[in-house]
């Protein structure tokens, strides 16, 4: 990646905001109130401003060129893929977000923004200086390439690679790996799983195949793959969310079966998720890990566990947050910096047990 995202030689030049303008038949001071929301001009003429902007593949004025006349912004944008309520009650988020806040430190502010095709107008016209896409999956793509042709720098926590994309990556796939071996290693072979959501659409589902084939998010098919790769005919439940309602819920659909036939062993991908399925066996009367062997992912403090030590792989979710937080750093003082790897370390607790016999 190019420090100064310069695009590529032979590339189309970059629409203008005076292109808009002239295709839409208005002045450009009044494109540009359409975009900025700065003034007073019709519902009608703002559709057709946005209108000729789309015809055009115009994403917006280039904040780097605002920062000339009115000085840089400070701000970072932070765009999450689930929504803001979900993202604030996964602790592993608010740590990310607590460690790119510790970094920017006093000298710059973050923008929570949500990319669920419902607020591109939003990431259009907010102002910026870099982004941090939390999670970088296809279901991004489009805000990307407004980024890209807003010539903001870009970085990417967990998530598909894209170009001109710095990316924080997390060993979720060789971390998963050593989680299901620890499982296989205490005898368990009737193991299901409880996923993170597969794509954009956040609803409870059985895992099927075909739900994989179709899935847009890196960090749960990055998991998935690495507990197959000990269990290669694994499946479970796609939970909708990163919570213990929804880790219990799902539970209780796998555990739903006569004792011969329920799994003896749950990989959850997330320890919320983990512990709704703890929650789930203790209503059935199940003892883990007694009857049941639950791991999960992540390494977060939960309250009310204080009878369980949970078996997870612990991940550095501030340290991935400050990686993120000095990438943009130095991207916007020019500075060239690469792509960042970090890893996750197994915690044995007392939820991991061997087959009961």
């Amino acid at each position: 990646m190019s420090a100064n995202n310069q695009p590529h030689p032979g590339a189309t030049p970059r629409p203008t905001l005076a292109d808009v303008a002239k295709r839409a038949g208005v002045s450009g001071s009044t494109a540009s109130i359409a975009f900025s929301g700065d003034g007073s001009i019709s519902a009608k003429t703002r559709d057709r401003v946005l209108a000729a902007a789309e015809e055009l593949n115009y994403a917006g004025p280039d904040p780097r060129a605002r920062s000339l006349r009115q000085g840089r912004s400070g701000i970072v944008g932070v765009i999450l893929e689930d929504r803001v309520l979900h993202s604030f009650r996964d602790p592993m988020m608010i740590a990310a977000l607590d460690g790119i806040s510790q970094q920017l430190g006093d000298s710059g502010g973050m923008l929570l923004l949500t990319s669920n095709g419902e607020g591109e107008s939003t990431i259009q016209t907010a102002v910026f200086d870099a982004a941090i896409f939390m999670g970088c999956s296809p279901h991004l793509a489009r805000s990307i390439e407004i980024m890209r042709q807003r010539n903001v720098p870009m970085v990417a926590i967990e998530g598909q690679a894209f170009a001109g994309v710095l990316s924080v990556a997390l060993d979720n796939r060789e971390a998963s790996v050593t989680l299901a071996q620890v499982v296989h290693d205490l005898g368990h072979r009737r193991v299901a799983t409880i996923t993170l959501p597969l794509d954009s659409l956040r609803e409870r589902r059985p895992l099927t195949d075909e739900l994989v084939r179709s899935a847009t998010t890196a960090t749960t098919l990055d998991r998935l793959e690495g507990a197959r790769e000990v269990y290669p005919a694994l499946t479970g439940v796609v939970a909708a969310n990163s919570s213990t309602d929804e880790g219990m819920a799902a539970a209780l659909v796998l555990l739903d079966a006569a004792p011969e036939l329920r799994p003896t062993a749950i990989i959850a991908q997330s320890d919320l998720l983990a512990v709704g399925a703890i929650r789930a066996a203790e209503s059935l009367g199940l003892r883990v890990p007694g009857d049941l062997t639950v791991v999960g992912f992540d390494g977060a403090r939960i309250e009310g566990m204080n009878d369980y030590d949970l078996t997870t792989m612990v991940q550095p979710a501030m340290e991935k947050g400050r990686a993120a937080g000095f990438a943009v750093t130095e991207l916007l003082a020019g500075r060239s910096v690469g792509d960042v790897s970090l890893t996750s370390v197994l915690h044995i607790g007392n939820t991991s047990g061997p087959v009961a016999q």
